[in-house]
């Protein structure tokens, strides 16, 4: 049996074919010195994303797809990805090639204990002045009602502990937007400077309106009879460690 994985890498996909090989193969580089399994999650995308991650998937025992039924947003994307790691530290990042992978030791090395979760803090000019105005105003926003818990620069290129994950997901009523969920975990966070990267693709699956929705249901409070959302159907698992563990449970 293999040992289990010391980081889990957690990536949401959609409209992400053209990336996927060039992201791999930078994630291998940066994670040489550790044992990792890499969660690709597939967002109902309809451009052959999954295609390239189910290539990936054949070829290295370490990565796995989840692919859901439907779009379901890449919030939910990334929580269906959280239940799924197994090891102690835990890295979320995008999958077009703005988040560098080669960040990723630095955050895992501010990773120590007493703080729950380093994000990624975004500098650069990586999209247009629009976008980045609306950005730092919500952030700030969400800085503001998380009473300064939450880092301002924070986006999802984060490393966390598991127990920030656990608290992510048992989070009843919360909104699926994950930097409002670990705002409201009680854990300690901070955030090192990183500088994004434009995206190569020159475009976004977030149109303002998308954008705007999404920020006012994470600013909202969460009402104190809320029930939990059901989790986005899961269509597919691939990759060797499910097929492992299906073949484990077939001798039982």
């Amino acid at each position: 049996m293999s040992a289990p994985p010391e980081v889990s890498i957690v990536v949401p996909i959609y409209r992400n074919r053209a990336t996927l090989r060039p992201l791999h193969q930078r994630l291998e580089r940066a994670l040489a010195p550790w044992r990792w399994e890499l969660l690709f999650v597939d967002d109902g995308c309809p451009e052959g994303s999954l295609a390239v991650a189910a290539s990936l998937a054949e070829e290295d025992p370490c990565v796995a797809v989840l692919a859901h039924a439907r779009n379901a947003g890449q919030n939910a994307a990334v929580l269906t990805g959280l239940a799924y790691t197994r090891a102690p530290r835990v890295v979320v990042l995008d999958a077009d090639l703005q988040d560098p992978p080669e960040a990723i030791p630095l955050l895992l090395e501010a990773l120590q204990p007493g703080v729950a979760a380093v994000f990624a803090g975004r500098r650069g000019w990586y999209e247009s002045a629009s976008r980045l105005l609306t950005s730092f105003i919500f952030k700030r926003l969400l800085h503001w009602r998380s009473g300064g818990v939450l880092p301002p620069d924070a986006g999802l290129f984060v490393a966390m502990s598991q127990e920030m994950v656990r608290r992510v997901l048992a989070q009843r009523g919360a909104p699926l937007y994950v930097l409002r969920r670990m705002a409201d975990s009680g854990l300690a966070m901070r955030s090192l400077p990183v500088r994004r990267q434009p995206n190569p693709e020159g475009r976004s699956a977030y149109t303002f309106a998308k954008r705007l929705r999404l920020a006012w249901r994470a600013l909202q409070p969460r009402p104190p009879d809320a029930a939990a959302a059901a989790p986005p159907a899961i269509r597919l698992k691939l990759g060797a460690r499910f097929q492992n563990a299906a073949a484990l449970e077939s001798r039982s």
